[in-house]
């Protein structure tokens, strides 16, 4: 909570996490409401040997650090989302990154769905609760979303939706879900 002037503000850290080349930063920049910091650099032919870019060939730029973005949703709540980057070697900055968030919004791609276990794993190691929104890329195979949550292995209770990331009003109904999720907390689980 967050006294400002006469108003009181529920401040509230996301993730917005997946693997390389899924749409991050895309996403981010989609919502927030405030020009968002982005990482993002030029790859090089040194990222060649680590960075597969199997199934996303025109991929140019790779974020080495954070993206940053903030959106106001009613009633004063206040998302600060924190894009992690994709990418293995990075993992000692995702777990500084994931510190203090309520729930993380793994992004996936159908065409590389296997791509997502890794970061949900890393999710759920951190105790963190997730939504998945499958980002709709122009040459993705599309499927059923009970095909995908049988692929993905989701539990019951882990909301699932389909977005472009780059739709303002898709990525917010992905980000709402998140929140919904995350805000239904049980007291047990706050505790």
């Amino acid at each position: 909570m967050y006294l400002d002037g006469e108003r009181t503000q529920t401040l509230v850290k996301l993730l917005v996490a997946g693997p390389f080349g899924v749409g991050k930063t895309t996403f981010i920049r989609s919502l927030s409401e405030t020009e968002p910091l982005h990482t993002e650099e030029v790859m090089t032919s040194g990222s060649a040997a680590v960075d597969d870019l199997s199934g996303i060939r025109e991929k140019s730029t790779t974020t080495v650090a954070i993206d940053f973005g903030r959106l106001t949703l009613p009633g004063d709540l206040v998302l600060y989302m924190f894009g992690t980057p994709g990418q293995r070697r990075f993992s000692p900055l995702w777990q500084d990154i994931s510190r203090g968030a309520l729930g993380a919004l793994v992004l996936a791609d159908t065409r590389r769905l296997s791509d997502s276990f890794e970061v949900m794993d890393m999710i759920e190691d951190a105790g963190l609760r997730y939504a998945v929104a499958v980002n709709a890329f122009p040459d993705s195979p599309s499927h059923r979303p009970a095909t995908l949550r049988d692929h993905l292995d989701l539990l019951p209770d882990t909301p699932l939706v389909l977005c472009d990331a780059r739709d303002r009003d898709q990525a917010t109904d992905a980000l709402i879900g998140l929140v919904g999720h995350v805000l239904a907390l049980t007291p047990e689980e706050t505790a």
